[in-house]
């Protein structure tokens, strides 16, 4: 390892928690293995959120405040993170984000003028207005993707070329300029891209946001090469194959898991119902911290999982329309079902939050029944745990058409928050993937046991043998360096 602790390096992470977690993890990372400092930089309230989740033996990570008002920008007051906006407010945050321009080219220009500049400045895909100022002061950049490529490839062809406008009639259209002929149906589409209209705000944004960040010096993934395949094509086709690195999954889940068995924390309500289940025996269902389903999905999703006769714990928020941090009402599932399914031993209904990590861990879990967000997906995965896919927003539509089409480790219930679910579909896949007779689900558990063992040969790094995600991690910060002793012999 290098103690080259001179070298700093710069995060910039989108306020999101599905963004802050793999930013923090990648911070943990660069730290422990190069040894540089690394500062991240946020608003306020969200560097308190970090300073929270920084783990108490750590140094050489600095979190950086920017000074931020959301009050200046038609929000909520302390409204700094997705998750406490409702999805309307969300695109007011995304336009306040060029606010902060000015306080991080002050933050660079005092580094500069000190003779410290950083080695390399790493943001998200929301901020593209970075790569300006670190051009501005040669400054080595690059686009940290908390998701996977594949998904997000999907997502910059659509917004930069908006194929769905030019012949709105077809319910299918083919992405213009991806490596493949890729079909996306309609209902493949979330919903701010149904409404675009090419000058709406969402357009405007992502237009000069994701066009601004195809000019960076280079793209880091929160993915494994051996299943994205597609997708890092189609990036390295924008930036050169140079220039795009799969460095995932960032976040060590096992030791993750470890700290909270030894702190404690592990041993729950839900491990200790889990404990007491037969092995693959169960269903986890989760739509993620910021994704709900609506009030009629919510009670056929419930009649669908009585009927099923499968055990299963379920992460159960108040539906659409409903403030998120209600507590969850009786009407909102059939009635008498939760005193039925602890009576029987068969379901336990968690309130807000679940250690996710612990439930994917444990033996008896059988499938996750999830919104596609791409943290979830490599925890999912990286525990060997097939997926039922209901994507709801953003690139999960996108993500659910890779594990489904491209990896086979996942079968789609539903798609969208607004559309009508039949109990008897809910029957229908979860016996497809649950039941000891069929052919699907056992496809689905060997490939997803498969992706295991890709994701955990990806991050090896043991006797001389290195995994392409640390390699990957290697050859950036190389590149980076090269660049910078470049410039310094100039």
């Amino acid at each position: 390892m290098s103690t080259s602790c001179r070298e700093k390096v710069i995060l910039f992470p989108f306020m999101a928690q599905g963004h802050l977690i793999p930013y923090l993890a990648l911070a943990l990372k660069i730290q422990s293995k190069f040894g540089y400092s690394v500062t991240i930089l946020s608003t306020p309230l969200n560097i308190q959120k970090l300073q929270r989740s920084l783990p108490p033996s750590t140094s050489n990570i600095n979190l950086v405040s920017l000074p931020y008002s959301s009050s200046d920008h038609n929000l909520p007051p302390n409204s700094e993170n997705t998750d406490v906006l409702p999805y309307p407010l969300v695109i007011n945050l995304l336009d306040s984000l060029h606010s902060l321009r000015p306080h991080l080219h002050k933050f660079i220009s005092d580094l500069v003028t000190q003779n410290t500049p950083p080695l390399c400045i790493i943001s998200d895909v929301f901020l593209g207005w970075t790569v300006e100022i670190a051009k501005e002061f040669e400054i080595f950049h690059s686009v940290f993707v908390t998701g996977g490529a594949y998904g997000t490839g999907i997502y910059y062809s659509i917004w930069l070329n908006q194929p769905q406008l030019q012949n709105e009639s077809e319910e299918e259209f083919i992405l213009p300029d991806f490596p493949q002929d890729l079909r996306i149906h309609r209902s493949q589409l979330a919903n701010n891209v149904l409404q675009a209209t090419g000058t709406d705000s969402w357009s405007m944004f992502y237009k000069r946001e994701l066009s601004q960040t195809l000019t960076s010096d280079g793209f880091l993934f929160n993915t494994v090469e051996a299943f994205d395949q597609v997708g890092l094509t189609y990036f390295r086709s924008k930036l050169g194959h140079d220039s795009v690195w799969a460095v995932g999954p960032v976040s060590d889940y096992s030791l993750s898991l470890k700290s909270r068995a030894s702190s404690g924390t592990s041993s729950d309500l839900c491990t200790q119902w889990l404990d007491n289940q037969q092995e693959k025996s169960v269903l986890y269902i989760s739509f993620g911290s910021m994704n709900t389903i609506s009030s009629t999905q919510m009670m056929e999703l419930a009649i669908g999982l009585e009927k099923s006769g499968r055990n299963f714990i379920w992460v159960v928020r108040p539906p659409l329309g409903y403030e998120m941090n209600e507590e969850v009402r009786s009407e909102w599932l059939p009635d008498g079902f939760e005193e039925r399914m602890k009576a029987k031993n068969r379901g336990l209904l968690v309130r807000k939050w679940a250690t996710q990590l612990e439930i994917l861990s444990h033996k008896a879990t059988s499938v996750f029944l999830s919104h596609c967000g791409w943290n979830s997906i490599l925890e999912s995965l990286s525990f060997g745990v097939p997926i039922i896919g209901w994507p709801i927003s953003a690139d999960q539509y996108n993500n659910s058409k890779l594990l489904e089409e491209e990896i086979g480790v996942c079968v789609e219930l539903a798609r969208g928050n607004r559309n009508e679910i039949r109990r008897e579909d809910v029957v229908r896949v979860i016996d497809l993937v649950m039941s000891n007779e069929s052919k699907k689900g056992d496809e689905m558990r060997n490939k997803a046991c498969e992706v295991k063992e890709m994701i955990e040969n990806a991050i090896r790094e043991e006797q001389g043998c290195k995994g392409s995600s640390v390699n990957g991690l290697e050859e950036f910060f190389a590149m980076a360096l090269a660049r910078k002793k470049r410039k310094m012999d100039h």
